[in-house]
């Protein structure tokens, strides 16, 4: 071998080192950049968790409504609905900045991990967004008090009590309060593998490290 074959082999050894280097680099990039998102995704999800809790809970104040003003020809009892309906709105309102962060990362968080695994993103707006509607049909809904026949009234008790599983947590047996757990749950699995690097080389050497 002489001179020339061994400068053309260490200049093909420099080549493939700066090759890797950069790979290597942009991979790590690419591994720390899905962390953060996944990290971001969590929290934001655990929070929506709470503000749909609070959302929901029974127990309302007069501040929460005190802006709703009277419709002309509203009746005491249409005006109340209203009001008391409106509370979901409301504390909806306070979580709005929260809501709108979470469901603007679903896109980075698709493009960095896929559609299947931001599912959890639309199941959590469909509820927020059952919430809302249910609020505003009972908004109508309590304020009706003239059924023209038993079957009308059983429709509206039906429809009522539809609505108001959604809009008030019902206790142990509260669907969307379990829903809600579900989706948390499912995006805490897919975002801690991602944190811990599950499926690296990395996180497989450490666990032959801590399991050898």
């Amino acid at each position: 071998m002489n001179l020339n074959d061994i400068r053309d082999i260490s200049i093909l050894i420099g080549i493939w080192v700066a090759i890797y280097g950069i790979d290597s680099w942009r991979r790590e990039f690419r591994g720390k950049r899905q962390m953060e998102i996944a990290e971001e995704a969590l929290a934001l999800f655990y929070e929506a968790s709470d503000a749909i809790s609070h959302i929901r809970n029974p127990l309302g104040f007069s501040t929460e409504f005190e802006s709703v003003e009277r419709a002309e020809g509203e009746s005491d009892g249409q005006y109340d609905a209203r009001k008391r309906a409106s509370v979901a709105l409301y504390r909806y309102n306070q979580h709005n900045e929260l809501f709108n962060h979470l469901f603007s990362l679903r896109y980075r968080f698709m493009a960095a991990f896929g559609k299947k695994k931001a599912e959890p993103f639309d199941q959590m707006q469909n509820i927020v967004n059952r919430i809302i509607l249910a609020a505003r049909a009972l908004g109508r809904l309590w304020g009706k008090d003239y059924f023209r026949d038993d079957k009308a009234l059983e429709e509206y008790n039906r429809l009522v009590e539809k609505h108001e599983s959604v809009f008030w947590f019902q206790g142990d047996e509260d669907r969307i309060h379990a829903e809600v757990l579900a989706i948390v749950e499912t995006m805490d699995k897919t975002c801690r593998e991602i944190i811990l690097g599950k499926g690296t080389l990395h996180y497989f050497l450490n666990w032959k490290r801590k399991n050898g």
